[in-house]
């Protein structure tokens, strides 16, 4: 019996090391929204994955041949380009009185075929422009109507096996949708398991939202962004504290992303910089020190 308990033993290590069997990571992963042009910046860093653009990347508006191109650049890529944000532009409305259902679904398609088939798994949700409503418009049903339209892009996302993340934004940026327990809402107003919920915690800072609406939001959430709070600087330049937030995402049991997206100046010494100081921070946390 002793002898085929250690059998048994050593094939689940076996198959462990093989891959088949997977564990989940103990500590969310680190991204950085740094595009292909800052790829071997980021990859020496200690990233391996990266998010870029729609319009850049995934370029809805322009032919096959474009796309085709660009495909090629990923695939080339150092790191693993996990998502893209960007997602509508300005012109192309999906709040208020003048959606055009037919259009912004056939947009959708497009963008998320060509994410599926660059193994780009995550659409961020912002959009400012393209869900500003007018000042004067009714917001309950500019929110009702979001929702119905929302839980169709939901379900073209799980077609293409792609997630959506609806981002919460502030108010400098857009008039709707501007919190995470609004975006929360949202998420579970359209239940779709493909439509989840981005915590934008640079977004969070600016608007004065407690970290205990991250574990409000719960099981919605699906990805994190970051960035410091006064000049949306990677972490690391002026020294922000995002350990209350980080603690909320691990009393959730959020395992999953945390992307940087910031503004640099000086890609070369901020992104290594940025990658040891979140990291050092989300391990504190998580190892519960």
């Amino acid at each position: 019996m002793r002898n085929r308990s250690l059998v048994f033993f050593a094939f689940l290590v076996v198959l462990s090391f093989s891959g088949f069997i997977s564990t989940q990571p103990e500590y969310p992963q680190l991204g950085i929204v740094s595009g292909l042009a800052q790829d071997s910046i980021a990859y020496s860093a200690g990233f391996k994955l990266i998010g870029e653009s729609v319009p850049k990347i995934l370029v809805p508006t322009m032919g096959d041949e474009e796309f085709r191109a660009n495909l090629k650049k990923v695939k080339a890529a150092k790191c693993k380009v996990l998502s893209c944000n960007l997602f509508f532009p300005g012109s192309l409305k999906i709040a208020g009185p003048n959606v055009d259902e037919a259009q912004v679904l056939a947009y959708t398609e497009t963008v998320l075929s060509r994410a599926k088939e660059a193994g780009v798994k995550y659409i961020v949700l912002g959009s400012s422009g393209a869900r500003s409503i007018p000042a004067d418009y009714d917001v309950n049903k500019a929110t009702s109507d979001f929702i119905i339209l929302s839980k169709k892009l939901g379900q073209l996302a799980k077609k293409h096996n792609v997630i959506i993340l609806l981002e919460n934004l502030e108010k400098t940026e857009t008039n709707f949708i501007t919190s995470l327990k609004s975006a929360a809402e949202v998420v579970k107003g359209v239940n779709e398991p493909n439509f989840r919920l981005n915590v934008d915690i640079f977004h969070m800072l600016r608007e004065g939202e407690s970290p205990d609406e991250i574990v409000a939001a719960g099981a919605v959430v699906g990805f994190c962004e970051i960035a410091e709070k006064e000049k949306r600087t990677l972490p690391g330049v002026a020294g922000d504290d995002f350990k209350p937030y980080l603690r909320a995402l691990k009393k959730i049991n959020y395992k999953g992303f945390i992307f940087i997206e910031a503004s640099t100046s000086n890609p070369s010494v901020e992104i290594p910089v940025a990658f040891k100081y979140l990291s050092n921070q989300v391990a504190e946390v998580y190892s519960g020190k």
